[in-house]
């Protein structure tokens, strides 16, 4: 029994080991600070000394700490690993170049179908090798019921999936995805376009702190015009907007993971804006869902 017990103890460590060394130390920290070396005068002895203490690291223009050593991956952390994207609307310049080169920092390469999904069959084989699922919606349905069954045992799997819709009526795939795989949608059309904090002090608007998908981010731009997610008892609020509306949320029940956006636009428009490469590259970090998977998710693709 204490072999049992010992040896349980040990494939945990080594578990949270080699979870951590794909995440950052910074994982889960909002406002980072590093301890530093300061020299300080000492009235006692008349003379100067060295001391550590903790400082905030630095920011960039938007206040955000500055380095990818403060996004929740390490650089490179998932070579190998493709996500699958759904680009059903491609409006407006929309050619996921810039979410596509964030991403390959941590390793991440991207598919894409443009504009209209393949058959059922074909994105079930490509699903196969692919660590998550981006579905970014337009206007009108294009994903079939098949698409869905195929969509749905993936994301029961543990893959996770990443649904993207924006103000009405960009959201006819997002929500029939969203309320096949958990009973959830999005609705209406509020004008955004405005930089958010962190949630503190009973604020209605701002970023979730301590959660590992907001590593990094004090401070974060919503996106344009924005749907509003519906509430869910499952639903980890994300991202608030600036009228105080749900935009982005997280679902984690099962060993399963799912992100709901209201906000497709941060992801081309604004681009430079507060924290949206650092939130792109944390949520597909997160959706790797490495804490189940392991080793064994950066071994599929080798």
């Amino acid at each position: 029994m204490k072999k049992t017990i010992l040896l349980s103890g040990l494939f945990v460590s080594l578990f949270i080991s080699s979870v951590q060394s794909q995440y950052n130390k910074a994982a889960r920290q909002n406002v980072i600070q590093e301890e530093v070396s300061v020299e300080v005068y000492d009235e006692s002895t008349e003379s100067y000394k060295v001391v550590k203490e903790l400082r905030e690291v630095d920011s960039d223009v938007f206040g955000n700490a500055e380095g990818n050593q403060y996004d929740l991956a390490v650089d490179g952390a998932f070579e190998g690993q493709t996500i699958a994207v759904l680009h059903l609307y491609t409006g407006e310049g929309f050619d996921f170049r810039l979410p596509t080169e964030a991403l390959k920092e941590k390793g991440f390469s991207v598919y894409r179908w443009l504009n209209n999904p393949p058959t059922a069959k074909a994105l079930d084989s490509a699903l196969a090798k692919s660590c998550q699922l981006w579905i970014i919606s337009s206007n009108q349905r294009k994903l079939s019921e098949e698409h869905a069954k195929v969509i749905k045992n993936y994301f029961d799997s543990g893959k996770g999936v990443y649904i993207w819709g924006d103000n009405q009526p960009y959201y006819a795939d997002a929500n029939y995805i969203a309320d096949y795989l958990i009973g959830n949608d999005m609705q209406g059309n509020v004008m955004g376009d405005q930089t958010v904090g962190l949630l503190r002090d009973g604020s209605k608007s701002g970023i979730m702190p301590n959660h590992l998908i907001t590593t990094g981010l004090q401070n974060i731009y919503e996106g344009i015009t924005i749907a509003t997610i519906s509430a869910h008892k499952d639903l980890t609020p994300i991202i608030y907007g600036s009228s105080g509306n749900l935009v982005t949320a997280a679902y984690e029940k099962d060993g399963k993971r799912l992100l709901i956006d209201g906000g497709f636009t941060r992801l081309f428009i604004k681009w430079d804006t507060a924290g949206t490469g650092r939130y792109v590259k944390n949520a597909a970090a997160w959706l790797v869902n490495y804490e189940r998977f392991g080793d064994a998710v950066l071994a599929e693709e080798k």
